[in-house]
């Protein structure tokens, strides 16, 4: 009786081992495909990027083609996103941080995020063609750069905001145990901030997404700079009437984004989970298949661990000289240097603005007139797609950050919507309009909302995230209706992300009027008439002047609304919507 008991007990252990061992040796192998997979892309896309220059590039409407435009056009949003993530932590952190130079950081902020692409395009290809003439990477560069403008304005607003509402316990915490600087930033701010930049992150590849067929096909009066890639393959699609070619554009756009979403956003997502403020471990975890898989590599276990070796041995090294060093001359130190850096920006932006000066004396008193009024036009369809945006994407977010089982369904599929290049788009929803009857000046709200109303969605989604279960558990023990929830619970703990996704939702209308006010529909162009349309049209035609007087007006434009109705938001965010405050 004891052997057959004994011998089910041995088989069931060595399946279980069997099974586990099966595992890992798969985990392990999809590791090291992945790895030489990525290895080999690198190397295609360094190739093109230091192959010889080409004026002129053939773009193969073949659907075997795009496999290869799908790399490239990948390869420039990772790289465009590596960019502002660095450019992200930097300003966001000297802005908060530095009360001085934050008066002339995020007022900065405000003016860059406003400027659209087709702003300066012209001098930033003309400039980079020109430093590299012999090879692909004066334009490379140039269009990682245009991608980079679409998507580092929203990650460093939610994290410039994130270190300014840092809960006060926490910071109280660090300063007990007397954290240095870098101790506090990635012990406290860093992890407080990083749910909010996580999704943000996500918004903002679908941000450089939405202008790929712009930054990846540049047209400066009779010239034409043209990247291999999909953005390029939709444009000439788009441009010979080839649906064929639209749908296969569309299909791989597609599938890029979903397989970017289940190998890299999920398991971020997943991964972010542990910087959550929490009392209470009730609330269901997400998952990720992806995740799990690199969990069980042993390859991936020995990549960590020989990452976390050498960080230790960095980090052990300065703290033998740290303690012979006085605090205040180091602090000082830092003042002189952030001072004197913000001094060459001054200097910098001085400069600027003598050269507009030289630009702009050649306009009259009738064309600046007709630029305001298209900017009043301009601003009153950001406010209505801002408005329309926010009516379902609080709700919206609020329902999919709350339910971690809804957020699993639902993300890939917003993460798709969000990451689609809208324009992509505009000739199908043009022709819906036209044969609605609906004229472009209305339906170019449409038109805007269909790139901005994301920026809302994910930072609604962040907020609704980082809800402590506590508060939840409270709420359902004391029998709140669903709208006194809202009222006490969600709006306060969203409000400073809804600011966030406000602020840069108009930003990003600002910058898609380019695209909504001036479309090309079977060959023609159609205008709705604003600012967007004659920042479009200056730049078709190369009228530098006009250009630049429109994208001045867009910018003074958005940073007195900043100024005026943002920036008193964000002080009241800070002051009454703070869990901790």
């Amino acid at each position: 009786m004891i052997q057959p008991s004994y011998t089910r007990a041995w088989s069931q252990i060595s399946s279980y081992l069997l099974i586990r061992f099966r595992a890992v040796r798969w985990a392990n192998v999809v590791v090291l495909i992945g790895f030489v997979g990525l290895f080999f892309g690198l190397l295609t896309f360094a190739h093109e990027v230091t192959g010889q220059f080409r004026p002129t590039v053939d773009i193969d409407l073949s659907p075997w083609a795009l496999p290869r435009y799908a790399l490239y056009s990948l390869s420039r949003g990772l790289a465009a996103f590596a960019l502002s993530l660095g450019f992200t932590l930097i300003y966001g952190y000297w802005a908060a941080k530095d009360q001085a130079a934050g008066r002339v950081l995020v007022p900065l902020l405000d003016i860059m995020q406003s400027i659209p692409v087709l702003g300066f395009m012209p001098g930033l290809v003309l400039a980079l063609v020109a430093l590299f003439p012999s090879s692909n990477l004066g334009l490379e560069l140039a269009s990682i750069l245009m991608i980079f403008t679409g998507q580092v304005w929203n990650m460093t607003f939610s994290f410039y905001h994130s270190l300014r509402t840092v809960p006060q316990d926490l910071n109280e915490a660090s300063e007990v145990y007397h954290f240095g600087w870098w101790q506090r930033f990635r012990q406290v701010e860093l992890p407080s901030s990083m749910i909010g930049l996580v999704w943000n992150g996500m918004m903002s590849m679908a941000g450089g997404w939405f202008f790929l067929m712009v930054t990846e096909s540049f047209i400066l009066g009779d010239k034409d700079f043209r990247l291999p890639g999909i953005g390029s393959y939709m444009n000439v699609a788009i441009h010979e009437g080839n649906v064929s070619a639209m749908i296969y554009a569309i299909t791989a756009m597609i599938i890029m984004i979903v397989v970017v979403d289940q190998l890299f956003w999920r398991p971020v997502v997943v991964w972010a989970q542990r910087f959550r403020v929490e009392e209470s471990t009730s609330e269901e975890n997400v998952s990720s298949w992806f995740w799990e898989l690199l969990r069980r590599s042993n390859l991936v276990a020995l990549a960590v661990g020989v990452v976390r070796r050498v960080m230790r041995r960095f980090q052990a090294r300065p703290k033998r000289v740290a303690i012979r060093l006085p605090v205040k001359p180091s602090a000082s130190s830092g003042r002189t240097v952030s001072l004197v850096m913000l001094a060459l920006i001054v200097l910098a932006l001085l400069g600027g603005a003598w050269a507009l000066i030289q630009i702009l004396h050649h306009l009259s008193f009738g064309d600046w007139g007709r630029v305001l009024g298209a900017g009043g036009i301009t601003l009153g369809r950001v406010i209505a797609s801002t408005a329309i945006g926010t009516l379902w994407a609080v709700p919206a977010g609020l329902a999919i950050g709350l339910n971690p089982r809804l957020s699993r369904m639902i993300q890939p599929v917003v993460q798709i919507a969000a990451s689609f290049p809208a324009p992509m788009l505009f000739p199908l929803v043009v022709g819906g309009l036209s044969a609605a009857g609906v004229p472009l000046g209305w339906g170019s709200i449409l038109l805007m909302l269909m790139g901005t109303q994301w920026y809302i969605l994910f930072n609604v989604i962040a907020g609704a995230t980082a809800v402590p279960s506590d508060l939840k558990e409270a709420a359902q023990t004391y029998h709140l209706s669903r709208w006194r929830r809202f009222r006490t619970l969600y709006l306060p703990v969203i409000m400073p992300y809804l600011v966030t996704g406000w602020v840069t939702a108009a930003g990003g209308a600002w910058n898609a009027s380019i695209v909504s006010e001036y479309v090309i529909y079977k060959g023609e162009g159609l205008t709705a008439w604003g600012l967007g349309s004659t920042i479009s049209q200056a730049a078709e035609n190369a009228d530098l002047p006009l250009l630049t007087a429109s994208v001045v007006v867009m910018a003074l434009i958005v940073v007195v609304i900043n100024r005026t109705v943002w920036q008193r938001l964000y002080h009241l965010t800070e002051r009454r919507f703070s869990l901790t405050k």
